[in-house]
């Protein structure tokens, strides 16, 4: 597995007044945003992340993901961040309950395909990985649109 960063565990989160092509209407909102994240990384120990399988989130999504176990780092991670954010105005879209969520690296993005094609190339893909690959996740990536650009962060985890 290539280098791993936590970025699935920032993805969604949006702020009031923000959008990933038109920047931010409310700069000092960003700014709480990232110095929240920026505190949860240093606080983080790192995760252990264990890719069990390809797999996909069918349609209407289509994507391939690396469906990842759920460790007790992980799981914590994620929850540490969740309760971080339950104390401010922060809200990810189209959130799941902790329980729900599928931990996952997205490999391909597939909308655009029809859903037979789509279907042709799922139902060859999904495989268990013999034996697991592990990794340790030793940063989180930050990332952010201003100006209708992408910029990032790398945060080490403390912990």
């Amino acid at each position: 597995m290539p280098r791993s960063h936590a970025s699935a565990l920032r993805r969604g989160i949006r702020t009031p007044g923000t959008s990933r092509s038109g920047g931010s209407t409310n700069r000092n909102v960003e700014k709480d945003l990232a110095a929240l994240i920026r505190t949860w990384a240093a606080q983080q120990r790192p995760i252990e992340a264990i890719a069990e399988a390809v797999d996909e989130f069918p349609t209407p999504w289509q994507i391939l993901i690396v469906r990842l176990a759920r460790s007790a780092s992980l799981v914590s991670a994620y929850s540490s961040l969740t309760t971080a954010l339950d104390g401010t105005d922060f809200r990810r879209l189209g959130e799941l309950p902790l329980e729900d969520w599928t931990f996952h690296l997205s490999v391909l993005y597939g909308k655009s395909l029809h859903l037979e094609e789509w279907s042709r190339f799922a139902q060859t893909e999904p495989r268990a990985f013999e034996p697991a690959t592990t990794e340790t996740i030793t940063e989180a990536e930050l990332v952010w649109y201003e100006g209708g650009i992408e910029h990032a962060e790398i945060l080490p985890l403390g912990g």
